[in-house]
């Protein structure tokens, strides 16, 4: 005989389930949305950036020898000169006797070009062996990178050292040029001793090829002994100035590689650090720090003609490659957190959050590299917030 359950009792069970149901899915925690990445191996690189801008190797102050009167400069920023070619033309003033010690003085003035001439001279000489070898030593690898047998980033390196070198001659013969220009003046300080210098004309000479970065004066005025003229340099010998902190800093050498990133044109230029200077400075930043700061000076690698278009004192940004290493277990950075004095994850196991401490070794802005306690393949949650603790229900979209 079947024992007939009473329709009021079904209800309160079904009821009471129901209630038990609802309480059972209010209590449990909700299942938070989150973004995953996935524990890879792949390339990579320890760097850092830094605004810089450039600059000429070699800039040129052109200057008064003597006192006068100039006459006008027609020549505009952007003009191509040649050394040698006249820039101004001076009258000098009317010259008055010189007391003993002025003359004195002058005479001093008149050895002391004499002997930075013979000086001068001696480091064209210098320059000249030390281009010579430079060239010699590029086209050896350049036959030798035509077969395969040395790399494109050695014979770049060559390449710049070529250039440097070559640099380095035309600073040598425009010192000559400034030389003789300073002996001219201090000569003629004491040769027109008394004399009126209406007249004569003193021609002011380029030191060496260029262009007209920027001139001072213009329309004719009287100037005196030193007035700055014109600057003069060559905008195809370009580096990279690169204020530094000095924490940073230590980490540099000469020879450390860099990319010249977001410089105006297209593409990536290389670079390549060759003095970091030994003295820091303190500058206040935008958000009004004290920063210990220091000067890193960088050759383009990349050829001229691919980066035509940079001129003086164009903003570039510089990314220092510190370290690199091809093939490294390696998590987002992003999905790190501060745990336990060290470094932790939350890895996604199955629908569950699971905090896993982590051992990390090169780091960079983007990954890290991992050397204990993630294998490849896992997914790690990036960018975790306060929701996500051990055992939270996570769902990826």
């Amino acid at each position: 005989m079947t024992m007939k359950i009473p329709r009021k009792l079904l209800s309160w069970v079904v009821a009471a389930l129901a209630l038990a149901l609802l309480t059972w899915a209010a209590l449990r925690e909700p299942v938070q949305m989150v973004s995953v990445a996935t524990v890879a191996r792949g390339a990579l690189e320890q760097s850092f950036l830094e605004e810089g801008k450039t600059r000429l190797k070699q800039r040129y102050v052109v200057t008064a020898p003597l006192a006068g009167q100039v006459r006008r400069i027609t020549l505009q920023p952007g003009d191509a000169v040649r050394a040698g070619q006249v820039l101004a033309q001076i009258e000098p003033v009317s010259a008055s006797l010189l007391d003993a010690r002025a003359r004195s003085q002058a005479q001093a003035e008149v050895a002391g070009s004499q002997a930075a001439l013979q000086a001068a001279r001696q480091r064209i000489s210098a320059a000249e062996s030390a281009s010579a070898v430079a060239q010699k030593e590029l086209q050896r690898l350049g036959t030798l990178a035509a077969s395969g047998m040395v790399t494109a980033s050695v014979l770049d390196q060559t390449r710049a050292q070529a250039d440097s070198a070559a640099a380095a001659l035309s600073t040598a013969r425009a010192d000559v040029q400034m030389a003789q220009q300073r002996l001219t003046g201090a000569q003629a300080l004491l040769g027109d001793e008394g004399r009126s210098g209406r007249g004569k004309l003193l021609s002011v000479t380029a030191p060496a090829d260029g262009v007209v970065v920027k001139r001072t004066v213009e329309s004719a005025t009287a100037v005196p002994v030193g007035q700055v003229l014109l600057e003069i340099g060559n905008p195809q010998a370009l580096e990279i100035e690169v204020e530094v902190l000095s924490s940073d800093a230590v980490r540099l050498k000469a020879g450390t590689q860099a990319r010249v990133l977001r410089w105006g044109g297209e593409g990536v230029l290389e670079a390549s650090v060759t003095r970091v200077e030994p003295g820091g400075y303190t500058k206040i930043s935008a958000l009004g720090v004290e920063e210990q700061r220091t000067r890193v000076i960088l050759d383009f690698v990349t050829a001229q003609e691919k980066r035509s278009a940079l001129g003086d004192a164009y903003r570039v940004e510089v990314e220092f490659i510190l370290r690199q290493e091809k093939d490294v277990l390696q998590v987002a950075s992003n999905a790190l957190f501060r745990h336990a004095n060290g470094w932790a994850v939350y890895r996604v196991e199955g629908e569950t959050a699971q905090r896993t401490p982590v051992q990390l070794g090169l780091r960079s802005a983007l990954a890290s590299q991992v050397l204990g306690g993630l294998q490849a393949g896992q997914r790690v949650i990036i960018q975790p917030d306060d929701r996500i603790k051990e055992g939270t229900r996570v769902r990826t979209p």
